[in-house]
């Protein structure tokens, strides 16, 4: 039988990837699975063997390690379409569960020459820098990177990025009504501190996407990096096909 990597299995480690799957297709997203140990006593093999098996299905997307806790069937992947849609007041697609931030840093500096021109300011006007990291069932998800003019958000602290819909109170407190958005999506790996963020290994899968905003007023009132765990995102497009088409 040959392994999802495309290198013939041996029958042992067939059969605890067969194992697995029954597993997988059985249980819900996020089932915890038995521990090396268990599942080499369970199925007669070694533990060596076992953990090939989950490296493999691990490596197909099928399981998830997470430190110090073991290893479960990957959740569901958020779905995000490809659209001229309106998006939700977090600007980042819904997903099941309680969504929460951690905010990481917060601080106030210099634009400077290269933010500046990104957010339309002088260099020297003041831009707040917030980096947060954002939860879902108290599972980290996503680190946004955000920049915004230090004049627009008098009195904004970290407290008050850490839950709630952030373009509600920008609206409220503020009287600053998001308008559109220009984005951009690339793939990438984590590096290690993304890593560390987000509780994954080293080059894990991440999503980039890259967002400026503007407000009614025609003002950039908002840059934003941000990444999303490659395990929980994927993105969907409708193409259309004409004559021309090759």
């Amino acid at each position: 039988m040959t392994g999802l990597n495309g290198r013939p299995g041996t029958a042992k480690r067939d059969r605890v990837r067969r194992h697995i799957l029954d597993v997988i297709d059985n249980a819900g997203p996020g089932t915890g699975l038995a521990s090396e140990r268990e599942l080499a006593l369970r199925l007669g093999v070694s533990r060596p063997t076992v953990r090939a098996a989950i490296e493999e299905l691990t490596r197909a997307g099928l399981l998830v390690r997470r430190h110090g806790r073991g290893t479960f069937t990957s959740p569901h992947k958020i779905t995000q379409r490809l659209s001229h849609a309106t998006v939700s007041g977090l600007g980042v697609p819904p997903a099941e569960g309680d969504w929460t931030s951690h905010v990481v840093s917060s601080e106030t500096a210099p634009a400077g020459r290269i933010r500046g021109a990104r957010l339309g300011l002088d260099p020297d006007a003041p831009v707040l820098r917030v980096t947060r990291v954002r939860l879902v069932e108290a599972e980290p998800i996503a680190i946004e990177r955000l920049e915004l003019p230090a004049r627009l958000v008098p009195g904004l602290e970290p407290a008050d990025m850490e839950s709630g819909n952030f373009y509600r109170l920008l609206r409220e407190r503020y009287g600053i009504q998001v308008a559109e958005a220009t984005q951009t999506l690339e793939p990438s790996v984590t590096d290690p501190e993304q890593g560390d963020l987000l509780d994954v290994p080293p080059y894990f899968p991440i999503m980039c996407v890259e967002r400026t905003t503007q407000d009614t007023a025609g003002r950039t009132i908002e840059h934003a990096r941000s990444v999303y765990r490659g395990d929980r995102y994927r993105i969907t497009s409708k193409l259309h096909f004409d004559h021309t088409s090759g």
